[in-house]
């Protein structure tokens, strides 16, 4: 008996090593796959949403509905290429202004803490200042994110091709067991999975909206450059739990140094903008992560650094409704069911 649970366990870890690594290996495959699937789910959270406007929103043909979704997603992406394209070529053009700030309250830094006679300040200082060069670091990552408008078209290709087939996807799963009370069971299923990460998707993009709108309102009253640039920001960090939110402050908050070049108004932002998460994280963050996608707080954390060391940022942004989906997917299987359990938020991982 030990044997065997020895070998079961030797084999479940080979078994998670071998797809960790095969997630890693085929990310260039699988991640744009990944990202379809959940902007397939927000535009049937969108359609759903649609269909709840009075009056005119149980009227609408499910087609006009969900092409509607489809539209508002291209439209706010076209939206935000725009504003991140402008935003970003007007910094390039302005980096040597930048540049120079920085390199003065790099001596400012170190005129304060007294090491700006040692010798071994001099020395950094001249390689240092010798080495910076803002402008070329931006071309750089313009470049590189460049490939990120590639990879959307691609994931915009899958999502309709999803959606195209959902009706044929209902007919599949009639035929996928010749018992009926399963089959009603799997679309019990993929109907939980449906409901939660459509809700969850949903209602994160609506409140990082209403955080990016604050914060840009936040920025344009204290006057800080490229605040359309820094607001979208925010509200797209927003989507990476916990981390997210520090990650999204910090470059308005290094603009507003450089632009300002003094302590009082840099706090003020910084501040103000961490005001605007406190609003957001204590009170309604908490309460949608944990209830629409049924996961306790030290997962979500745990499976942020995972999914994080595989495929980077979008791993970040992606650990929540995936991980979700895999504890929905495991409570099915009594072999997995207790990890599910334990991975959830109240131990129930029933199809709701």
């Amino acid at each position: 008996m030990r044997e065997d649970s020895f070998r079961n366990l030797v084999l479940g870890l080979a078994l998670a090593i071998m797809v960790g690594w095969l997630l890693w290996i085929g990310r260039p495959i699988i991640l744009p796959v990944v990202a379809s699937l959940i902007i397939a789910y927000i535009v049937l959270g969108l359609a759903d949403l649609f269909a709840r406007i009075p009056v005119a929103g149980p009227r609408l043909p499910s087609a006009l509905r969900h092409g509607l979704a489809i539209l508002t997603i291209l439209g706010a992406f076209g939206a935000l290429t725009l504003v991140l394209v402008g935003a970003v070529s007007q910094i390039i053009a302005t980096a040597p202004q930048y540049q120079d700030q920085l390199l003065s309250l790099i001596q400012k830094a170190a005129v304060a803490i007294g090491v700006e006679t040692e010798p071994s300040w001099q020395a950094l200082r001249g390689e240092l200042f010798g080495q910076i060069s803002l402008q070329r670091t931006l071309l750089a990552s313009a470049a590189s994110a460049s490939g990120i408008l590639g990879t959307f078209f691609v994931v915009i290709v899958y999502t309709g091709f999803l959606l195209a087939e959902r009706g044929v996807f209902a007919r599949k799963i009639a035929r996928l067991s010749p018992d009926p009370a399963r089959v009603a069971r799997i679309r019990q299923v993929i109907g939980d999975i449906n409901a939660r990460i459509g809700a969850y998707l949903v209602m994160k993009t609506l409140i990082n909206l209403l955080l990016g709108g604050l914060s840009y309102g936040i920025l344009r009253l204290l006057g800080i450059e490229f605040a359309g640039l820094w607001a979208i920001l925010i509200g797209l960090f927003n989507y990476i739990p916990y981390l997210g939110s520090a990650l999204g402050v910090l470059p308005p908050v290094l603009m507003a140094a450089l632009q300002f070049g003094a302590l009082a108004p840099t706090m003020v932002a910084a501040a103000a903008l961490i005001a605007a998460q406190t609003v957001v994280g204590s009170f309604v963050d908490p309460w949608l992560m944990g209830r629409s996608v049924n996961l306790s707080p030290f997962v979500i954390l745990v499976t942020l650094v995972f999914w994080s060391a595989i495929w980077g940022v979008s791993g970040a942004i992606l650990s929540v409704p995936v991980t979700a989906i895999l504890v929905i997917v495991l409570s099915e299987f009594q072999g997995t069911r207790p990890i599910a359990v334990l991975l959830s938020l109240d131990g129930r991982v029933d199809a709701r």
